[in-house]
């Protein structure tokens, strides 16, 4: 009933939303008369902010068109790889007529990007991605809208996550040999569910993982996001936060952790800094600074597009990694696509080396909660793995922003380097010969301090 009603709210306020905008363009525009009263600047700065904070926010593009790789402007063409009931693989695919420049990105490592799915979409990771395709072939999971999939296509469960991943990894190793592995935050558990999978029954396991601020042990410097988890019950989150898709939408029906629900918690976390933050915005469009206005906008586009999570999903993923901690205790068993249980034991990963990064003022993934995957993995090399802290970093530092780009991106960019097959040699999981020698759990290259499967379809896309 609580989704009804918000959408019945959202229908109501966004005419007004978008009168707002065309009152705040009318006493900005030079050819009208209201643009000539005094504070008309104000009063359209007024309208304006008005305008975002009541119009809907849908689902952003990755927009990368080039990137600039070695002085080359490189074009970027996207295309979904493979479309799943609740995720698309897309695929950034680099162009260039420079033959030396052509020859150089063949020979570059693919690595798969897992973004979160844990309320925004994959898009927040577009600074990751466009950095990343400097020196990588990249590939995103781009997870979809659950409210936006028929009850038809069948139900989510962490267990199908895990079964993504695997097929995801499957299909890049057929197209290259092998790939390398990127996890940002919530997906650093399922992914190493996926690797430690494949490696217990003998699969080819992936050349690398990189883990960045993910809750591998979430009883580590528990944040306010793990006590949350931990103070309230299953079934407290069953009756709060579950509620059916509207007749409106596709998934109309289906259970769901809504979008809105979970945008009210993100902005309660800190209220006083987004409520300064839109009053900045105001103030920016007083007097013109359209940098800062434009900056402003970029961030809340993205900030308040919020998709909707299957309710199985969302609910095992609490339970597994919050409350019972079932990675850790090594008491997590995965349904895979044949309908079978296999439990997930990460020592049994010897051939993939492993980099964690945290940010040393992460609020969401506390310290020594990614590190932790170090202890995890005993069958590793310690020559394999390396940690890293970024300095000064929070959260959406260690993968979006100038530290991602300074600090993070040079250290992953160097491991995954360390563990690619030279050119010639066929990518196996065997790991490479000369391998970054770091101590495991410890900021080694630290800067300066300031079944129930859903029933699926699988489409291949040239």
């Amino acid at each position: 009933m609580l989704y009804q009603i918000y959408e019945t709210q959202r229908s109501i306020m966004e005419p007004f939303a978008d009168l707002a905008e065309v009152a705040s363009r009318m006493f900005t525009n030079p050819m009208l008369p209201l643009a000539q009263l005094p504070g008309a600047q104000r009063i359209s700065a007024g309208y304006d902010l008005l305008h975002r904070l009541g119009k809907d926010y849908e689902k952003p593009v990755f927009g990368i068109r080039t990137v600039d790789v070695d002085g080359v402007d490189v074009v970027i063409h996207e295309h979904v790889e493979i479309d799943k009931p609740f995720c698309e693989l897309r695929r950034f695919k680099r162009f260039t007529d420079d033959t030396q420049t052509l020859a150089k990105l063949k020979s570059q490592p693919v690595v798969l990007i897992v973004a979160p799915l844990s309320g925004h979409y994959a898009t927040l990771l577009r600074d990751t991605v466009r950095t990343m395709l400097k020196d990588h072939k990249v590939y995103i999971t781009d997870w979809k809208n659950a409210r936006l999939v028929p009850l038809a296509d069948g139900e989510f469960h962490l267990d199908d996550y895990v079964n993504y991943v695997q097929e995801f990894i499957r299909h890049l190793q057929k197209a290259y040999g092998n790939c390398h592995v990127m996890s940002v935050c919530q997906p650093t558990v399922p992914v190493l569910a996926a690797v430690s999978l494949m490696a217990s029954r003998g699969e080819t396991t992936p050349l690398s993982m990189t883990m960045m601020g993910g809750p591998i042990d979430a009883r580590k410097s528990p944040t306010a996001v793990n006590n949350l988890a931990t103070q309230r019950s299953h079934e407290w989150f069953e009756n709060n936060v579950i509620y059916r898709v509207p007749d409106s939408f596709p998934g109309a029906g289906r259970r769901v952790y809504p979008g809105f629900l979970q945008h009210t918690g993100f902005v309660a976390m800190n209220p006083d800094r987004h409520a300064s933050s839109h009053y900045d915005y105001f103030k920016d469009l007083i007097k013109g600074d359209n940098s800062s206005a434009e900056s402003h906008r970029k961030f809340y586009d993205e900030y308040n597009a919020v998709l909707d999570m299957d309710a199985d999903y969302y609910l095992e993923t609490i339970e597994t990694v919050f409350q019972e901690f079932k990675l850790v205790h090594g008491t997590w068993d995965v349904r895979n696509e044949q309908g079978e249980l296999e439990r997930v034991r990460p020592q049994d990963i010897t051939r993939t080396a492993l980099l964690t990064v945290e940010g040393e003022l992460d609020d969401i993934s506390g310290s020594g909660q990614t590190a932790a995957a170090h202890d995890l993995c005993s069958g590793i090399a310690k020559s394999h793995q390396m940690h890293y802290e970024a300095q000064g970093a929070g959260h959406y530092g260690i993968f979006s922003g100038r530290r991602w780009r300074d600090m993070v991106h040079p250290v992953v960019k160097s491991f995954i380097a360390a563990h690619q097959p030279t050119a010639g040699v066929k990518a196996t999981a065997k790991p490479a010969a000369k391998a970054v020698k770091t101590a495991p759990r410890k900021p080694v290259a630290k800067t300066p301090a300031p079944a129930r499967k859903a029933a699926a379809r699988k489409t291949a896309r040239a």
